[in-house]
């Protein structure tokens, strides 16, 4: 099952893998045309009820592979208003392969006529809400016909997500959904999923189309993406430096680092942009938990471990915090040892790498795909989700599993892992945990693949932070 929003993502992976979304077109609108044969017969009569978007593109896509049958296309607007490059081609080779058309840009002049099937692609698995005209007239022309019906992908007016109807949908007597039900659909039995050609790789590994997860508003006020903390630093001052600013670089808004009154001067130097709050001592230790506590009250997301160490004090802080804290974590470093072993309400995200893993009691191996296994099984017993880091990142939480591919051994430096765990934190902020895992794991490599590509090995994990902007939004605004 697959949500509209997560198979949009799918659908831009797999473009990033060389399959044109004119090809995918041209797949679905034949999975259609074949639905409708089986469904009418080899004379039934078809008119296709065609949106402006992506949907009405497989529909008139569909159209072109019926020509031989007697049919019709109702264009519900001008053609200078298609949606989509892909949309555009599939109605010049309608109109090159002489199938009827017919414009439609009055509600009024809506007529289905008597067919035997009527196919609707008027609105697509993006649309949500109540239709407008004329496609609100077009879908009540359609209930009112004697024909067959066939939806393409979703009823026209359903909230595929919800199955919900806001207002008014088409009432189908079959849907041809692609690649995978959709959560409104799950109920039905009169729904076929057509196999389209996305590979399994488009929705297994992290790719571009998973930055859509994140979003800037253009009425977007300060706080609305995230207050992170970072509680690190004593035996180290880079790690938790490095953490905030990849939070600030990877979206958040405030940065804060909570450290031992022996380093937080230090940390402060690495950049003004970080709010350093110090607390008695040289390490953090259980006495600072209530005011940890406190302070995380007014934060969106804890960072728990860049630099901490490994003494046993801090471990048993970062124990003691887990058990009293039922916000978001991301647990990074050494605090991980303290992970297994504490009950929480906390949602959690632990970032380990392998050998981390095997210390908290995961098992590993050296082949991605049985790994992949391995840490799901592993995510599902800690009930937390996981982040393990390697040649292949694995995401999952049990349930749900990623895998990211980007990235080079130039990264091994250290410090990339406190850029990627200071990354999470930032879009845990504003997504589900997997979400937020797997993209920050793929920005992270694609930062590092920018740095590799442009200056060669030699790289620092600082050299990560300008390039996250960038490999998280590429260019959008």
């Amino acid at each position: 099952m697959i949500t509209s929003d997560r198979m949009a993502a799918v659908d831009r992976n797999a473009t990033a893998l060389g399959i044109s979304p004119e090809w995918l077109m041209e797949s679905a609108g034949n999975a259609v045309a074949r639905a409708v044969r089986e469904f009418g017969g080899p004379d039934a009569s078809v008119t296709v009820l065609a949106g402006r978007g992506n949907n009405g593109g497989d529909g008139i896509t569909a159209a072109r592979f019926l020509s031989d049958l007697d049919v019709e296309v109702l264009l519900l607007g001008r053609p200078s208003g298609l949606a989509s490059d892909e949309t555009r081609a599939k109605w010049d080779a309608l109109q090159a392969a002489g199938v009827p058309t017919r414009e439609v840009t009055d509600s009024t002049a809506i007529d289905v006529g008597s067919p035997d099937i009527v196919v609707d692609a008027i609105l697509g698995t993006g649309v949500t809400g109540a239709p407008r005209e004329p496609e609100r007239t077009a879908v009540q022309a359609i209930n009112e016909s004697d024909a067959a019906v066939v939806s393409v992908d979703v009823p026209s007016g359903m909230d595929v997500d919800t199955g919900e109807v806001v207002d008014v949908a088409v009432d189908p007597n079959r849907v041809v959904t692609f690649h995978d039900v959709k959560p409104g659909l799950a109920d039905r039995e009169d729904v076929t999923v057509a196999n389209i050609g996305i590979p399994v790789a488009a929705e297994r590994f992290v790719g571009p189309g998973d930055r859509q997860v994140i979003e800037r508003p253009s009425d977007s006020h300060k706080g609305d993406f995230g207050r992170v903390m970072v509680v690190g630093g004593g035996p180290f001052t880079g790690a938790p430096a490095l953490a905030a600013q990849a939070a600030l670089r990877a979206g958040a808004d405030l940065a804060y680092v909570v450290a031992p009154e022996s380093v937080a001067d230090q940390i402060q130097g690495y950049s003004e942009d970080l709010i350093v709050d110090a607390v008695d001592g040289t390490r953090i230790g259980p006495d600072h938990v209530d005011d940890l506590l406190a302070a995380a009250r007014d934060r969106d997301v804890v960072l728990l471990g860049p630099g901490l160490g490994d003494a046993e004090e801090s471990h048993a802080a970062v124990a003691e915090f887990l058990e009293a804290y039922d916000g978001r974590a991301v647990v990074d470093a050494d605090a991980l040892a303290a992970v297994p072993d504490v009950e929480t309400d906390a949602t959690v995200v632990c970032t380990p790498h392998q050998g981390e893993l095997e210390e908290m009691g995961g098992p590993t191996a050296d082949d991605w795909e049985e790994r992949s296994a391995l840490v799901e099984e592993f995510a599902a017993d800690l009930g937390h989700t996981l982040l393990v880091k390697g040649a292949h990142d694995v995401i999952s939480d049990g349930e749900t599993t990623r895998v990211n591919r980007t990235g080079n051994q130039g990264m091994t430096a250290g410090g990339t892992g406190d850029v990627l765990a200071g990354a999470t934190a930032a879009l845990l902020a504003q997504v589900e945990p997997v979400d937020a895992a797997a993209l920050a794991a793929y920005a992270n490599g694609l930062a590092g693949d920018a740095v590799v590509d442009r200056d060669g090995f030699g790289l620092v994990a600082a050299d990560l932070l300008p390039e996250l902007p960038r490999a998280l939004w590429d260019g959008r605004r």
